[in-house]
C-alpha cells in the first residue's frame, strides 16, 4: 500500500513538473509574442471602438499577424491587470511597436493628437486649403459659400475674412473642421476685445471690427516686428487727415485671381471695393488673418508726423513725414525695380 501510495506521489509530482513546465513555456512564447516588433513600413491608426471587448480585440490583433493566436491578448491584459484601464479611441500604431507597447499605450490613452498650425496673413480661402489637406479631419464645411460657413461657425452672417485666429492647433482624430474654426474664431474675437478693451485713445476706428480691418492690412505690410507700430501710425493719421490709405495689399485682394503676382499701374486704377487708391476709409473687410501683434499695433500706435512710407526691398520700410521726402524714398528703393 505504502508503494502504491508511492507511485501515485511520483505521478502527480511529475504530472505537476509537466504543468510547470508548460505554463512556463507557454509564459516565455507569450512574452515572446508581445516583444515581436510589428511589421509596418509605415504608421498606422488604430480605431479601439467604445465597448470593444478583449476577446474582439484580441482577434483583431491576430487577423493583423500581430500576435499568433487571439487568446493571447485577453491574457495578457489580465496578467498585467491592465483590463479596467483600456481605453477607446483613435490611437497612432508605429513601425517597431510592440504589443506589449500598444497595450501600455491602450492602457495610458495615449491616443493620436494631430496640430495644425495658421500662420499670420493667410486668406480665408487659404486657411479652407489648409483644412482640407489635413490628417484625420472631418470636413462638415465643404461646398458651403463663406456666408453659410460664418452662420455655421457663429451663428451670424458676415465675412469670414479676419476672423480666425493665427495659432498652432492640437485636434484629435475625427474632429470636425467645424469644431476647429470654432476654437479659432473664439480665440480671435476674445484676442481683439482685450485688445479693444485696452486701445489709445482718440482712433479713428467706430468699431473693433474697423481695428481687426486695419490690423490685417499692418500684417500683410510688413513683416518686420518693430515696424507694425510705425505703419499703423502711418495709416491712423491718414485716416484722421482723410487721405486714402493707398496700400498695395488691399488692391491685390480686391484684385482676386485676376492679379499677376505683380501690380501693375492698371491694377491700381481698377476700382474695386478694396482699392484704397480709388476708395477712401478702409476697405469693407479684413484682407487676411491678423495675428495678435498686428491687432496690438492697429490700437497702439505709434506717435509721429511720418504720413508716407516705402519699401527698402529687405522687409523694412521707410518712413516720411512729406510727399516730396516720400518721393524721393520711391527713386531711391523703387524707380527701375517695377515695370509701369
Amino acid at each position: 500500500m505504502q508503494r502504491r501510495y508511492v507511485l501515485i506521489g511520483g505521478g502527480l509530482s511529475v504530472l505537476l513538473l509537466a504543468l510547470a513546465l508548460g505554463l512556463y513555456a507557454s509564459w516565455i512564447a507569450l512574452a515572446r509574442h508581445l516583444d515581436q516588433p510589428f511589421e509596418l513600413q509605415e504608421p498606422i491608426i488604430f480605431d479601439l471602438a467604445p465597448g470593444t471587448s478583449l476577446g474582439k480585440l484580441g482577434t483583431e490583433f491576430a487577423r493583423r499577424g500581430w500576435l499568433p493566436y487571439a487568446f493571447e491578448l485577453p491574457l495578457a491584459v489580465e496578467l498585467h491587470q491592465l483590463s479596467a484601464r483600456i481605453q477607446a479611441g483613435t490611437y497612432e500604431i508605429n513601425p517597431g511597436e510592440t504589443p506589449r507597447l500598444t497595450l501600455q499605450k491602450f492602457a495610458q490613452g495615449r491616443v493620436k493628437i494631430y496640430s495644425v498650425t495658421f500662420v499670420e496673413g493667410l486668406t480665408f480661402g487659404q486657411l479652407q486649403h489648409q483644412l482640407a489637406s489635413l490628417p484625420g479631419l472631418r470636413l462638415e464645411l465643404s461646398g458651403l459659400s463663406d456666408v453659410e460657413i460664418m452662420r455655421q461657425v457663429t451663428g451670424v452672417e458676415g465675412s469670414p475674412e479676419g476672423r480666425f485666429f493665427p495659432s498652432t492647433y492640437f485636434y484629435l482624430h475625427h474632429s470636425t473642421d467645424l469644431a476647429l474654426l470654432r476654437r479659432s474664431y473664439r480665440q480671435q474675437t476674445e484676442i481683439l476685445q482685450r485688445e479693444w478693451d485696452q486701445r489709445a485713445r482718440d482712433l479713428p476706428y467706430r468699431s473693433a471690427d474697423e481695428a481687426l480691418i486695419l490690423a490685417s492690412i499692418i500684417e500683410r505690410e510688413t513683416g518686420a516686428k518693430e515696424e507694425r507700430a510705425q505703419i499703423s501710425g502711418v495709416f491712423v493719421r491718414r485716416l484722421q487727415h482723410s487721405m486714402k490709405l493707398q496700400t498695395d495689399p488691399t488692391v491685390i485682394y480686391g484684385l482676386g485671381a485676376a492679379f499677376s503676382g505683380r501690380l501693375r499701374r492698371a491694377d491700381l486704377e481698377r476700382d474695386t471695393p478694396y482699392n484704397t487708391y480709388t476708395r477712401g476709409g478702409l476697405p469693407p473687410s479684413p484682407i487676411c488673418a491678423p495675428g495678435e501683434a498686428a491687432i496690438h499695433a492697429a490700437l497702439h500706435p505709434a506717435a509721429g508726423d511720418a504720413l508716407y512710407f516705402v519699401a527698402r526691398g529687405d522687409g523694412t520700410h521707410v518712413f516720411s513725414n512729406t510727399l516730396t521726402a516720400h518721393n524721393e524714398a520711391v527713386r531711391t528703393y523703387q524707380i527701375g525695380t517695377q515695370k509701369p
